[in-house]
Parts: structure tokens; sequence; C-alpha cells
């Protein structure tokens, strides 16, 4: 059963990933993170002999049975991270369920430099993972983007976050450098958007009773409206 992973679980997989993947254009561990959280948040589901092979780019060739059975295991376990983190209800989240990607440790005071490319592209992996996760149900996605122009606003901060650059409103104008405090600001609400994103996603999937239609009296019964007539020749005439 899927469980909340620790420091050790979390450090064993990013360490798989620069080895195995990374080298193969798989995932590094902020884009699986983003990854993962469009899978857990898929208007459709997706099951995992689906989404476990693109996070290895090229898929490995594991020892044994054993240990690819442990590696699926620590990416269910991370999947069960991003859900759980887009279930999170409360005011403030917890360490534990934060996103996991790169910022600097003191991000408010520090300012990045040229050539610091970390900091000036911060948030830039996890939302090129989500994005990845995107397009095994794009059809799905593209129907919420459709229906509800918060969610295409949702997906238009993590594009700034991908392609680091804000469209113009006018197409024919250049877009701009998204900078790096806009950054901080979008991965700060990531949390946010993630959780109302999942509360679409159950509303969405929430069967809807049918309404019931009244019964309809034979037609030789007294009308039920109270004049005294049959219903044929009163309110069903």
């Amino acid at each position: 059963m899927p469980r909340l992973p620790d420091d050790a679980q979390i450090e064993r997989i990013a360490q798989l990933l620069e080895q195995r993947a990374v080298p193969f254009k798989g995932f590094n561990l902020e884009a699986l993170d983003g990854y993962l959280s469009a899978i857990a948040l898929s208007p459709e589901p997706v099951p995992p002999e689906e989404w476990q092979p693109p996070v290895w780019g090229t898929p490995p060739r594991w020892d044994s049975d054993a240990e690819r059975a442990q590696v699926a295991s620590l990416l269910e376990d991370q999947l069960h991270l991003a859900t759980q983190r887009a279930c999170f209800d409360g005011d403030e989240l917890p360490d534990l369920l934060a996103p996991l990607l790169w910022l600097p440790e003191d991000p408010e005071s520090e300012q990045p430099v040229e050539g610091d490319d970390d900091a000036l592209d911060v948030g830039r992996d996890w939302a090129f993972g989500f994005f990845r996760g995107v397009e095994l149900r794009e059809a799905a996605w593209e129907r919420w983007l459709d229906e509800s122009e918060w969610v295409d606003e949702i997906f238009q901060l993590l594009d700034q976050l991908a392609s680091g650059e804000i469209l113009a409103e006018d197409p024919t104008q250049p877009p701009t450098p998204i900078g790096y405090r806009q950054r901080l600001d979008i991965i700060a609400s990531l949390p946010g958007m993630l959780a109302d994103l999942q509360h679409h996603r159950i509303e969405a999937l929430t069967p809807r009773a049918p309404a019931r239609r009244a019964e309809v009296p034979e037609r030789n019964a007294p009308c039920p409206c109270g004049s005294g007539r049959k219903y044929k020749k009163c309110c069903g005439a």
C-alpha cells in the first residue's frame, strides 16, 4: 500500500533518477514531482504501466525482478505524496507535503546572478514534468480548459515557469521574460492551485443522481390538482 516517502526514500529515488533516467532523457526528482502531480489530478485515470516508463526516458534494465518491484513501489509512494498534497485542505501545507523543487535556502533575501541557472529557472523542471503528465490525457485536460477559464489561468502560470516567458495579449508582440520574483510567487501558489484542481476533479467525477420524474397518474384516475375531474380531461388533456 502506498505511503508517504521519508527523506531516505526521496534521496534514493533522486539518486536513481540521476543515474538511470536523466542521462537517457528521463526525469530528475523535480520533474518527477510535477509529472506525478498531473497524474494524481488527471481527469481520467492513468495506470502505472502507462505513466511509469516515461519517467526513465529509455527504460533501464534492472538487476532483478525484486529491484524492479522496489523501484515501482518507490514511484507509487511518490505518487501518493503528490496525491496527498493535492488533497490537503488546511491553511498551511506541512513540510512533508511540500512540492519537491529546488529553492535557495532563503529565497526571499537571495537574488540570483547571471550564470546561476538553477535560481534563474526555479520551477522550470517541475512545470515541465507537469505538462508531460498532462500529455498522457491531453484530450481530457483540454475539455477542462475549455469548460473552466480558471483552469486555463493555472496552465498559463505553469507555462510561464516552463517557458520562462509571459505571452503578450497582442500575439504580434514579443513575450516578456518572467522574473525571478514572479517565479517565486507562482511556486508559492502551487499548493492552492493543486488543491483547486483536486476539488474540480472530485466534483467532475462525482456521479449526478438523475432527476426523478414525477409519477404521472393513469388517464382515468382523479386529477391530482383536486378539480374532481379525470386526469385525462384536466391537467393531462
